[in-house]
C-alpha cells in the first residue's frame, strides 16, 4: 500500500529497533525474510552476526537510507531536509505522519509542572515543537499529512490562550500559497470539524484490545480538497484475555533475597494473614476468592525470558484480523516475555487486586486494600493526590487501559488478571494490547524496550488509519494526482509494516 522512504528518530535505542524493522521489510515479502532474522529473535545469534551478514548488505543498506537518528529542532534542517529530499527522490503524492512530544500536553504532566515552577511550564520549548512538524510541511507540501497527540492537547493552554487552536490554525495555513483542509477519522466527508472532541479516535472502538484515545488530525491539501475519505470502521470490542490469553504462564521474579520457585512459592503462599481479612463485605468475598486461588491454583515454574519455544498454534480467541496481524509461525515461540522482578509485599498486592477484580471486574481502589497492605506513605488517602487506583489489574474481560511509556518505571498500573501469576505485565503483553506483531523486536534493557512499546502509536491502528489515507489517494475522480507510487516520510517513528510512530 504504502513505500516507507525516511523516519527520524531521536532516541539511539529506538532508532537501533526502527532500523531493526526497515531491515525485516527491506526483503518484500515476510515469507522471503531469512531464518537469520528469527535465530537473532531466539537469541541464537548476535545483531551484528545478522547485520554483518554479506548476503543481506542491500537489504541492510536500505535500512540504512530509511531509518535516521536524529532530533528535529536539534540537527540542522539543512541535513533533515535533504535526507527528506532524497528519499521522496521527486515522486508524488506522498504522506507525511507523526507526533511531536506531547510531555506538555498530557494533563497529569502539566498539572504537575505547573504546581512545581509555572514560570517553567511556560517557558518550555516542547510547547511549539510541533512546528519543525510544520516547518517540513511548509517546505515539502506534502499530498496529505497525520498529526498525533494526546487528548490532553485539546484542554492545553500557553499564555492563556488554547495551544490546539493555535496548531489547527497553523496546520490550515502554513504559509502563502499553501492551505490544508484538516478532517477528523471519525467521519466522512470533506465538512469542517466544530467540536475538537470529533478528532479523538478511541482505539477500542475498532478492534484493538486497549482503551487507548488520542487525538488525531488528518490534514489534505486544498488541492485534493474534494477528494472524499471513508471514515475509521467500528469493530467489535477486543479483550485482554482475547490478546495476551495464549501467552505462556509465569510467574513474577523476586526483587529482594535469593530469586527462586522455591522461594517465591514460599511468598506465594504466605496468605494465611490475608485470608484472616474481615471488616468489610468486599474483603471477606475476596478472602473467598484467595481461598480458591490457594487451594486450586498450579504455580507457573519459570519466569520466562528473552525467548520461549513454543509448538503451539496461536490460539487467543480474537478477530481473524487481529489473529493475521500478530501471529508468525516461523517464529515457534514467544519473545521478550520475562517478567519483573518484585517485592514480597508488592507480590500479596497484586494477588490481592487480580482476586479482587475477578470477584468484582473492577480493581480496588488503594482504600478497598486491607490495612496490611495498605502503602506505607503519609499522603497515601489525600484526596488531591492522584491515582487512588495506583495498584490496577488489566481485567481480562475488557480492554487494557492505555499502554503509556510510565510502564517502564513500575507495573503496578498494569497487573495481569491471573492471581496465579502475581505480577505485572511483560513487554510481550504489553507489545500484544499495543497490536504490535509477535516478530516485532524492540532493541535496548528490559526498561527501554517498555518504554518504547508504552510511546508507540499501535501498528495496527495505524494500518487502518493508512486505508483512510489511502482511500483518498486512490479517489480516480481527481486528475490532480500522479498515479505514482505513494511515500511516506514519518516523523520521530518506531515503524511495522504501516505507518507506526512515536508521541
Amino acid at each position: 500500500m504504502f513505500d516507507i522512504r525516511a523516519s527520524f528518530e531521536k532516541e539511539s535505542v529506538a532508532h537501533r529497533t526502527l532500523s531493526l524493522r526497515a531491515f525485516y521489510r527491506a526483503f518484500g515479502h515476510p515469507s522471503d525474510v531469512p531464518g537469520a532474522y528469527y535465530d537473532y529473535l531466539r537469541g541464537k545469534i548476535s545483531r551484528e552476526d545478522l547485520l554483518g551478514n554479506s548476503r543481506f548488505l542491500a537489504q541492510v543498506n536500505k535500512s540504512k537510507e530509511e531509518a535516521h537518528c536524529h532530533e528535529l529542532g536539534v540537527t540542522p534542517a539543512e541535513e533533515i531536509d535533504q535526507k527528506i529530499a532524497r528519499a521522496l527522490k521527486g515522486d508524488k503524492p506522498w504522506v507525511l505522519i507523526g507526533g511531536p512530544p506531547c510531555q506538555v500536553y498530557s494533563v497529569v504532566g502539566r498539572s504537575r509542572w505547573r504546581r512545581d515552577n509555572v514560570v517553567k511550564f511556560e517557558n518550555d520549548h516542547r510547547h511549539f515543537l510541533y512546528k519543525e512538524y510544520l516547518r517540513i510541511i511548509q517546505k515539502f507540501r506534502p499530498a496529505i499529512f497525520v498529526m498525533e497527540n494526546v487528548r490532553g492537547v485539546l484542554s492545553s493552554t500557553h499564555g492563556g490562550s488554547p495551544i490546539f487552536q493555535r496548531i489547527l490554525d497553523d496546520l490550515s495555513k502554513p504559509c502563502n500559497g499553501l492551505r490544508y483542509q484538516i478532517r477528523s477519522f471519525n467521519f466522512s466527508g470533506r465538512g469542517l470539524i466544530s467540536n475538537p472532541m470529533d478528532y479523538v479516535v478511541k482505539a477500542e472502538d475498532h478492534g484493538l484490545p486497549q482503551a487507548r484515545h488520542r487525538v488525531m488530525l488528518l490534514g489534505v491539501r486544498e488541492d485534493l480538497s474534494q477528494l472524499e475519505h471513508v471514515p475509521l470502521q467500528l469493530k467489535a470490542k477486543t479483550t485482554v484475555k482475547d490478546a495476551i490469553g495464549d501467552m505462556p504462564p509465569i510467574r513474577s521474579m523476586l526483587s529482594r533475597g535469593n530469586d527462586s520457585l522455591e522461594s517465591w512459592s514460599r511468598i506465594f503462599h504466605e496468605l494465611l494473614p490475608l485470608l484472616e481479612w474481615s471488616g468489610s463485605e468486599k474483603i471477606d468475598l475476596v478472602s473467598r476468592a484467595l481461598q480458591v486461588s490457594k487451594a486450586g491454583v498450579e504455580i507457573p515454574k519459570t519466569a520466562g525470558g528473552r525467548f520461549i519455544d513454543s509448538n503451539e498454534p496461536y490460539s487467543a480467541e480474537v478477530s481473524d484480523e487481529l489473529t493475521e496481524w500478530l501471529y508468525d509461525e516461523r517464529l515457534r515461540g514467544h519473545c521478550q516475555h520475562e517478567a519483573r522482578s518484585h517485592m514480597r509485599r508488592d507480590l500479596h498486592r497484586y494477588l490481592y487486586a487480580a482476586c479482587y477484580a475477578m470477584e468484582f471486574n473492577a480493581s480496588p481502589m488503594v482504600d478497598e486494600f486491607p490495612n496490611s497492605l495498605i502503602p506505607e506513605h503519609a499522603n497515601v488517602f489525600d484526596v488531591n493526590v492522584p491515582f487512588r487506583d495506583r495498584f490496577r489489574v488489566q481485567l481480562a474481560g475488557s480492554p487494557s487501559t492505555t499502554v503509556v511509556s510510565h510502564i517502564s518505571k513500575d507495573g503496578h498500573y498494569y497487573i495481569h488478571y491471573d492471581p496465579a501469576q502475581c505480577r505485572s505485565l511483560t513487554v510481550r503483553e504489553a507489545a500484544r494490547l499495543q497490536t504490535f506483531p509477535d516478530n516485532y523486536f524492540f532493541e535496548g534493557n528490559r526498561t527501554e524496550q517498555y518504554w518504547q512499546v508504552g510511546n508507540a502509536v499501535p501498528p495496527l491502528l495505524a494500518r487502518q488509519i493508512a486505508k483512510v489515507v489511502a482511500s483518498i489517494l486512490n479517489d480516480n475522480t481527481s486528475a490532480n494526482i500522479q498515479q505514482q507510487p505513494t511515500n511516506k516520510i514519518g516523523k520521530s517513528g518506531l515503524f511495522s509494516e504501516s505507518l507506526v510512530w512515536q508521541t
